[in-house]
């Protein structure tokens, strides 16, 4: 690897250190601590099988397993958003419930430090024989619940449980040296949180091993002997060779936030090329326009290039989390910007939407039209979205920032406070924005003493006329206004280096600095290979995708027609206790003319919301992509 990459290694900030009162960010956060977290624990205890579990295997009298062999990871993930949620909103009874879930899984191991209850309670001489069975997988969502209570609270309990498990994994299998495939990823990344905690090098060692295990036949279990589809699980060729996309969106997700993470402290160069290859094969060909990835239900994944249907998208909400997990990874291995603006795309729009804006209902996929039939959902029989958007939201705190050596910088724009050392010098950093509803932010550094580093602000790709890092998407018309970066008032010139502004000076206390992004409302257009798109527009603001509904347009969208030169406002407007900044759209509307025998497009203006506040009033007809062309439309009878 060159050494520019190795130079330019990021160290993200992580939550426990950032401190958020965003007016956007805030009340989701609150919605987490409260309603969403109520409706996991509600769930977990009382109305599944899944703290039960624990506690039978505690009792040792044969009882039996409720639920799926994979329900320990919700458990785990719950008490991962609870970590986050103790920071962002201390709470005395959610830390005393987080407490009791953590004593009865501690009660739960076993001597030689397994844990996973379908085992336990079914057959434990059958456990570590079906690959695709999930044992690493729940593990690896122990770890990082562990490391995650740790870094709130200080409490040890659960990181040891943790310690032990997977000491337990790395004797049984690297340090025996028995080959073992992952059949739903997970442990790499969470192994790699262990390590940069603990600095414990073992299991740095696992992760990559647990990644070099794959692609050479040793796949046992449903996965390969049944379905003959070690694809499925990105088990076809060594992780080092894979050059594309296959399979199931989340497992992709995970393994490659695992290697790119080893590969940061390794500086593997087989891992970065296989990372680079396989992102812009997801982002140049298979990704949604709200940062969703994979398309099909059928393998909740990945099917042929530009094959991005609207109205049965797939898009899984824990795949979008992904996306945010593996960006930040790819951002901090090569210190390039437009790995967040793929990150924010995601965040904003695809993993948002699939929390409503109460916090107690959630969305499994995430299409990008509807004829009215989509609602969103109290719990699933899978329950992984629910637990994986409430921990992403209670963490945002870790995407904001970043470090390196006498370097700063600032990812995303949420109104926060933080600390930076450099050298001997302590310098808090305040952070004060209306994004992403407004596109002024004021960044003020109080350093205690004259200190020189060099502050790196992303410019968002959206705000420089790069829809996304490739060609998959592209504003229709170029942008009229240029970001603007002022210093102590004064407006500067500033260069770009991989994405970001770079700000090399002497700081001192009060220095302050403002960014003033273009919010215009932008078309967006698809390339000709996404049929799906073909001839239609959707429209974005800022980093948000905006979609229209039926809720606020009559009850009908399928409808409209956008002219060549529509013209836009924007509104303050308010859907439940949200409050969004709506766009009013001069379209056309289609119906019948007089004689019944012919169609007419008459003048009308449309209302445009925010893609992540859809299906939150009910069931309703919602499209992101609009037609410019007489196809695909349907006239209200």
């Amino acid at each position: 690897m060159d050494s520019v990459v190795c130079a330019q290694r990021i160290q993200p900030v992580g939550f426990s250190e950032v401190s958020i009162n965003d007016n956007f960010w805030k009340p989701k956060q609150e919605k987490v601590a409260t309603a969403t977290l109520n409706a996991c624990i509600i769930q977990t205890e009382e109305k599944s099988g899944r703290i039960r579990n624990f506690e039978k295997v505690a009792r040792k009298q044969g009882e039996k397993h409720e639920g799926i062999y994979y329900d320990d990871s919700d458990v785990y993930k719950a008490l991962e958003a609870m970590a986050y949620s103790l920071k962002n909103r201390p709470d005395a009874v959610l830390e005393k419930k987080a407490d009791e879930w953590i004593d009865k899984i501690a009660a739960a191991q076993q001597p030689d430090g397994y844990l996973n209850t379908y085992y336990t309670l079914t057959n434990i001489t059958q456990r570590w024989t079906d690959m695709e069975k999930h044992e690493d997988y729940c593990a690896g969502h122990l770890m990082e619940a562990a490391v995650a209570y740790y870094n709130t609270t200080g409490k040890r309990k659960l990181l040891d449980v943790a310690i032990r498990f997977a000491d337990h994994i790395d004797s049984t299998f690297r340090v025996a040296n028995r080959p073992w495939v992952s059949g739903h990823q997970e442990v790499e990344l969470a192994l790699m949180k262990m390590y940069h905690l603990t600095e414990e090098d073992r299991y740095l060692k696992l992760a990559d091993w647990f990644l070099e295990q794959r692609g050479h036949g040793h796949g046992k279990g449903k996965i390969w002997d049944e379905w003959k589809d070690p694809k499925y699980c990105q088990d076809d060729v060594p992780v080092k060779q894979q050059k594309e996309i296959t399979g199931h969106a989340v497992r992709a997700m995970y393994q490659y936030t695992g290697a790119a993470d080893v590969a940061s402290v390794t500086q593997d160069p087989g891992y970065l090329n296989a990372m680079t290859t396989v992102w812009e094969d997801v982002v140049y060909r298979n990704m949604y326009l709200t940062g969703g990835i994979g398309s099909s239900g059928q393998n909740e994944g990945f099917t042929a290039d530009y094959d991005l249907p609207n109205g049965t998208a797939y898009s899984e909400t824990c795949a979008s989390v992904g996306m945010v997990f593996w960006n930040q990874r790819m951002n901090a291995l090569t210190g390039d910007a437009k790995y967040i603006d793929v990150l924010e795309r995601s965040l904003y729009n695809g993993a948002l939407d699939g929390l409503s804006l109460t916090g107690d209902l959630f969305f499994y996929g995430n299409p990008l039209s509807s004829i009215g039939n989509n609602a969103r959902n109290a719990w699933f029989g899978t329950a992984c979205c629910p637990s994986n958007i409430a921990r992403l939201v209670a963490s945002v705190g870790d995407y904001i920032y970043g470090k390196a050596e006498n370097k700063v910088w600032v990812n995303l724009f949420v109104g926060s406070s933080t600390r930076f050392q450099i050298g001997k010098t302590s310098v808090p950093l305040r952070m004060e924005t209306a994004y992403p509803w407004d596109g002024n932010v004021k960044i003020t550094m109080t350093p205690s003493q004259k200190v020189k580093y060099a502050l790196n602000i992303r410019i968002p790709g959206w705000a420089a006329n790069t829809a996304v890092p490739s060609e998959l998407y592209s504003f229709k018309t170029a942008g009229t206004e240029k970001a603007e970066i002022l210093l102590n008032g004064k407006s500067i010139n500033y260069q770009l280096e991989k994405g970001y502004a770079v700000i090399d000076r002497t700081w001192q206390n009060g220095d302050e600095i403002e960014l003033k992004f273009p919010m215009e409302v932008r078309q967006i257009k698809a390339r000709n290979e996404v049929k799906a798109n073909e001839d239609r527009i959707a429209l974005q603001r800022g980093p948000l995708v905006y979609c229209v509904e039926g809720a606020d347009n009559a009850g009908e969208v399928w409808n409209l027609l956008v002219p060549e030169n529509p013209t836009f406002s924007t509104q303050n407007g308010r859907i439940l206790d949200e409050p969004v900044i709506a766009i009013k759209a001069n379209l056309l509307k289609v119906e019948a003319a007089a004689d019944g025998l012919s169609v007419q497009a008459k003048p009308h203006i449309v209302t445009a919301i925010p893609y992540y506040t859809w299906a939150n009033r009910g069931k309703g007809p919602m499209q992101v992509w609009m037609p410019s062309k007489m196809k695909n439309i349907r006239i209200a009878e």
